[in-house]
């Protein structure tokens, strides 16, 4: 079984490597999306660097030319416009839009769980 979940969990369609910041023993089957998404939360998966000013230029104009959702997200994250570089924009923005592709994942993750809770129960009977 460990096995099928590490092969699921390795063939995502995400830029986070799962395997690295979960530990499969702790899944919830009852509730394997949260349970993942927090345990790649609490060891900072989703935290994405974006360095050097040109990839922070080029993520930016490609994702937020505008630099609304940047410079809210650093706004609520208590940045002052002194200590903000486009490095730390980019970074954040990558972040959240990491997470976001993440969430999408979470019907896809909570029917692979709850099909192989099934499949364990009718191995048992």
């Amino acid at each position: 079984m460990k096995t099928k979940i590490k092969n699921f969990l390795r063939e995502l369609d995400t830029e986070v490597d799962v395997l690295n910041y979960i530990d499969i023993d702790n899944i919830d089957f009852e509730n394997a999306f949260d349970s993942i998404k927090d345990m790649i939360e609490d060891n900072n998966g989703f935290d994405f660097e974006v360095i050097y000013y040109s990839n922070a230029i080029d993520y930016l104009s490609e994702n937020d030319p505008s630099l609304r959702e940047s410079l809210s997200l650093a706004h609520e994250m208590g940045y002052t416009a002194d200590n903000l570089s486009s490095e730390i924009l980019a970074s954040l923005l990558k972040t959240e839009n990491v997470k976001n592709e993440f969430d999408e994942l979470e019907s896809e993750i909570n029917d692979f769980f709850a099909e192989l809770e099934e499949e364990e129960e009718e191995e048992e009977e």
